[in-house]
């Protein structure tokens, strides 16, 4: 895909997100201006899916849009902001790792419950 220019069409088939996400994405700042064609319809390359790719996981993970344009903000600013990135990805993943912890514990209480009643079935069959 080296330097393929592909249409939002083609964006909305690879990555999953609708065209209205796109659009809304970079009216929004988390996308830089899209290239346009001569027609001036959309036009996007190989950095922009990799950063969509980013956005999507960001999205995916429960980071709320205000924290995601903060780090689009510092990344238009360039290496001068790496720190400040890292410090908010850092933050990302100790709520994404908490989620993951209360969705296990969750997850365990179900498990429990699910074999205490495989348990009690077994003894209902056993009874009749």
């Amino acid at each position: 895909m080296n330097s393929e220019l592909l249409t939002i069409e083609q964006v909305v088939a690879r990555t999953g997100l609708s065209a209205h996400t796109l659009r809304y994405y970079e009216r929004i700042g988390l996308l830089d201006s899209v290239s346009r064609a001569t027609s001036g319809h959309r036009r996007y390359d190989a950095k922009d899916l990799d950063w969509i790719a980013f956005l999507t996981r960001l999205r995916k993970t429960g980071m709320p849009i205000r924290h995601m344009q903060k780090f689009a903000e510092l990344r238009r600013q360039g290496d001068a902001t790496i720190t400040e990135r890292r410090i908010l990805l850092e933050a990302h993943q100790q709520a994404v790792q908490t989620h993951i912890a209360e969705l296990q514990h969750n997850l365990d209480a179900i498990t429990v419950k699910i074999q205490v009643y495989s348990q009690m079935k077994g003894d209902h069959d056993n009874t009749h």
